[in-house]
């Protein structure tokens, strides 16, 4: 079982796995690893009933990834109000580098709270960050809870039906593999282009300063 292949993942778990990675994704800051994006989709793909062996129900999959979603967020903004700081001032690691703190902090000052919290859902990384950040900067609880919330139904119910439409267009006769695997591959692809586009600008300002 390959924890960064979405299939793999819901083969061998099934639904709880679904629901307790995309907790962890958005809870822990193991999620800066973790499929989220790629997971959802094809986890909608099988709620169609496409994927052989594979038997999800959309209802399930989406009442718990979005309780999921909103508790990871909550649980992260948490534990960085209480020790986030300490955590943030850590030294570089195989897992854990300054530099994701330092662009997600970027990131914040940029768009604002709200924006971020919304947005940061469909990026990974930074959707690991973002939460504990503004936990550990103290922000406003309510309203870190309820973009939060807003942002916890949105994300996980669009990438779901994404998937689960494609699903129920393309029927079971198809060779799924040959169409899932470039589709989530695009979906990697576009969900890392924010974060590498601003590393590029970043990098250009740096050397426009130092010239």
């Amino acid at each position: 079982m390959n924890l960064l292949d979405a299939k793999s993942v819901i083969s061998t778990f099934g639904t709880i796995g679904i629901i307790a990675i995309i907790f962890a994704e958005t809870g822990l800051l193991i999620g800066l690893f973790l499929p989220g994006d790629s997971l959802l989709f094809t986890a909608g793909v099988a709620c169609a009933g496409i994927l052989p062996g594979i038997k999800l129900n959309l209802a399930v999959i989406m009442v718990g990834t979005v309780i999921a979603a909103i508790a990871g967020g909550q649980f992260a903004y948490g534990w960085g109000r209480k020790g986030g700081p300490m955590v943030f001032k850590r030294e570089d690691s195989r897992l854990f580098k300054q530099s994701y703190v330092v662009k997600a902090g970027e990131y914040l000052e940029r768009y604002g709270a709200w924006k971020a919290i919304v947005l940061a859902r469909f990026m990974p990384g930074i959707r690991a960050l973002v939460s504990p950040l503004l936990g550990a900067a103290k922000h406003d609880a309510r309203e870190f809870a309820l973009w939060n919330a807003i942002s916890g139904v949105v994300w996980p119910v669009l990438v779901l039906m994404l998937g689960w439409g494609l699903g129920k267009k393309i029927g079971k006769n198809t060779n799924i593999d040959k169409i899932l695997l470039p589709i989530i591959l695009g979906i990697v692809v576009l969900s890392v282009l924010p974060t590498a586009v601003e590393i590029l600008r970043e990098r250009r300002r740096r050397k426009a300063a130092q010239s």
